[in-house]
């Protein structure tokens, strides 16, 4: 596999389109490619930013942004734990890293994002094959230090499903599945970096295990991304506090 990242200028609201974006700074496309782009840069593009004018706004706007959240002073450093498009996030994905004086919220709709810039690109480089991560980054659990993940995709299968095929030595697997989305955006963040880099596109390319479709997610597919508290693994953490409803909720 073969991570690329490509620098840009630096980006400001409302200035250039995301497709112009990708346009200017994206000169060619193999079959077989991903297409990995930061989601505060779609944002940007998009205008989903607000002046910061204190702390206390920027809760108020994660409150706005997701289904559930859990208020600050739950957190032991006064950071909020949220609930974004079924993804445990903090502040909803709310940032003011790299916003030159604006919260830059997430994309309205991140997986109409992903969609729109995997058909332009499709058309414009005439490949069949070839899929988008929108990306992010986010604490995990008794790890210092952030890693990548996707908040939507589009133009391949997302999980890589073992339940049901034999391991090396003949055991039937009952619960393995590959999150093929979230392990692209973590080697996507790993080269376009966090701070000033100025790198908010990737392309992966020579990927041997991901299988292509030419098409978006269907909502079927979308929905069995998603596990609901009471059936998640961490579901007695999960479920023992007490969520706040957020506006999407």
């Amino acid at each position: 596999m073969k991570v690329t990242p490509i620098k840009t200028e630096r980006i400001f609201p409302n200035s250039i389109s995301i497709l112009r974006l990708l346009d200017k700074y994206i000169l060619s496309l193999k079959e077989g490619s991903i297409v990995a782009v930061a989601s505060k840069v779609v944002a940007i593009c998009e205008g989903r930013v607000v002046k910061n004018e204190s702390e206390k706004q920027k809760d108020e706007l994660a409150k706005q942004e997701v289904e559930y959240y859990l208020p600050p002073e739950f957190n032991q450093l006064g950071f909020m734990i949220t609930i974004n498009h079924n993804m445990l996030v903090a502040s909803g994905g709310v940032d003011e890293s790299n916003g030159n004086g604006f919260y830059i919220l997430w994309p309205k709709d991140p997986q109409k994002s992903a969609n729109e810039i995997r058909e332009h690109l499709s058309k414009k480089f005439g490949v069949k094959n070839l899929g988008v991560i929108i990306t992010d980054s986010a604490l995990q659990p008794l790890r210092w230090g952030v890693r990548g993940y996707a908040i939507s995709h589009s133009g391949f299968k997302a999980l890589k499903d073992y339940v049901g095929a034999p391991d090396i030595f003949g055991r039937i697997m009952r619960v393995e599945k590959t999150n093929m989305m979230d392990s692209l955006a973590t080697a996507a963040v790993l080269e376009m970096g966090e701070g000033n880099e100025r790198q908010p596109i990737a392309v992966i390319e020579d990927l041997k295990s991901l299988e292509f479709q030419e098409r978006n997610p269907t909502e079927e597919e979308l929905e069995d991304l998603k596990i609901s508290i009471g059936d998640d693994v961490f579901s007695s953490f999960l479920s023992r506090v007490d969520w706040q409803k957020g506006g999407k909720s």
